[in-house]
């Protein structure tokens, strides 16, 4: 029988050492609470973070390793200049949030949910209302065909989710955020939990130990707050030489 510790709803602030979580499932650390902003931003702060399903309580996470993206390495490649190739998109920041969110929790090809259920769509909209999280959007013309979105923490980008109508979308949007992270000091971009597509990205996978480390120094250092659309015209532009 699993054990887990069950968060304590006044103290907002207080979670399990990471140490704790199972190795199987990998990185299962507690469950309970809830999601208010507090809650989410002191797990953030500790390399700590929410996945769960309809139906399912609230469960907490901290997996080993760890998968996050190097901002220096994140450029657009050859393949994806050949699949932006004549396309007249553009890049926007913080400008269509809530628009990006349901757009990763919308059903996909052979899946058979999300974990992206209301209450966390809800909780991340009031985490960007509050400066907290963002998104950067790919826009054709008026349409939305991709976005990320994202939680920052002092100097740490926790990235949450991506989605693509169109081929190279989500793409353009990770590299676009990854560049822009770099110039603003952020050196990790956070993909949490690793998978064939990430690490084909170029994502990495780091020790828990060596991560929160870098949680830990990172999320001290005080980073850009509130709205980020001012850094709109800082994103690279598809057809640029980046």
């Amino acid at each position: 029988m699993i054990r887990l510790p069950l968060l304590d709803a006044d103290a907002p602030d207080r979670f399990p050492d990471p140490a704790r979580a199972l190795a199987e499932p990998n990185g299962l650390l507690a469950f309970g609470g809830d999601l208010s902003p507090p809650r989410l931003l002191a797990a953030y702060r500790l390399g700590i973070f929410p996945w769960f399903g309809e139906g399912e309580p609230i469960l907490w996470w901290s997996p080993d390793p760890r998968c996050a993206f190097r901002t220096e390495t994140l450029r657009i490649n050859r393949s994806l200049r050949r699949q932006l190739r004549g396309k007249a998109w553009r890049l926007s920041m913080d400008h269509a949030f809530e628009q990006v969110i349901r757009a990763c929790a919308a059903p996909r090809a052979n899946d058979s949910g999300t974990w992206l259920v209301p209450e966390m769509i809800d909780a991340y909209v009031q985490l960007h209302r509050l400066g907290h999280a963002h998104s950067v959007e790919v826009w054709d013309g008026e349409r939305l065909v991709g976005g990320i979105y994202g939680v920052a923490v002092g100097r740490l980008f926790c990235g949450e989710s991506m989605f693509s109508a169109e081929s190279g979308g989500s793409r353009l949007a990770l590299t676009a955020l990854g560049r822009l992270l770099h110039e603003m000091d952020f050196p990790l971009l956070d993909t949490q939990v690793s998978n064939s597509h990430t690490l084909g990205l170029g994502a990495v996978e780091i020790p828990r130990t060596a991560f929160l480390r870098e949680v830990s120094r990172l999320s001290a250092v005080p980073g850009p707050t509130g709205n980020w659309a001012a850094f709109t015209p800082r994103l690279i532009q598809p057809c640029a030489g980046h």
